[in-house]
């Protein structure tokens, strides 16, 4: 049996307008494979009745926020509908040196920043609903949201959605399965990556030792 190759993890992150469907694809990646972790968020956002500290994410204070800022503690941090989020810088990088590749569901701006900190981790997707009245009406039928909010996040898809030039992938989720099998793909083909793969040289190095070897 091949011994496994040792290899950095990547960051794998989902972007798309609310209601497009990372969320769930999130949930079912994360359900089929054992080598990938959630990057969980720091907020200032209310925490929803469905949710748990932790879990879903870590829930603080505007101060207790814009003290992380100051001290440097995220990789990148974003303020999305009046609510700020970030991610902890520490957390990943551990996850990241030990080979296992971690999971981002977070916006644009959060994506910008991880590529000016961490670009030859990254693995942008960015997740299109294959219409708007599609997209409403899952904003609709998932009712977390109130009307207002519903109506504001509607507003808000358009400069989102210009923003998929930005992303490695682009998929248009209008079948949840088709999309999550494009995205076990990408996530295949990203890990096989020469420069993700730290291991390789030395792996290498005893392929052409024990050739040698075999001679007389």
């Amino acid at each position: 049996m091949t011994e496994e190759i040792a290899r950095r993890g990547l960051m794998l992150v989902l972007s798309s307008p609310s209601g497009a469907g990372k969320s769930t694809l999130s949930r079912r990646l994360l359900e089929a494979d054992q080598r990938i972790s959630m990057s969980i968020s720091v907020t200032t956002r209310p925490k929803r009745p469905n949710e748990v500290e932790g879990e879903d994410y870590y829930f603080v204070g505007s101060e207790r926020f814009e003290e992380m800022v100051r001290k440097g503690d995220f990789l990148e941090h974003a303020t999305v509908f009046g609510n700020r989020y970030g991610t902890p810088k520490a957390a990943v990088e551990k996850l990241l040196a030990s080979g296992r590749d971690v999971l981002f569901d977070i916006d644009w701006q959060g994506a910008q920043q991880l590529g000016q900190k961490a670009e030859k981790d990254l693995v942008r997707v960015f997740v299109l609903p294959p219409s708007r009245s599609e997209l409403e009406r899952r904003l609709k039928e998932r009712a977390q949201d109130s009307a207002e909010v519903v109506a504001r996040r509607m507003k808000e898809a358009n400069n989102e959605i210009s923003r998929y030039s930005d992303y490695d992938y682009v998929l248009i989720n209008d079948d949840v399965d088709k999309a999550l099998s494009q995205l076990h793909a990408i996530l295949a083909a990203e890990r096989v990556k020469r420069q993700r793969q730290t291991g390789l040289v030395e792996f290498v190095r005893h392929l052409i030792e024990a050739e040698r070897g075999d001679k007389p």
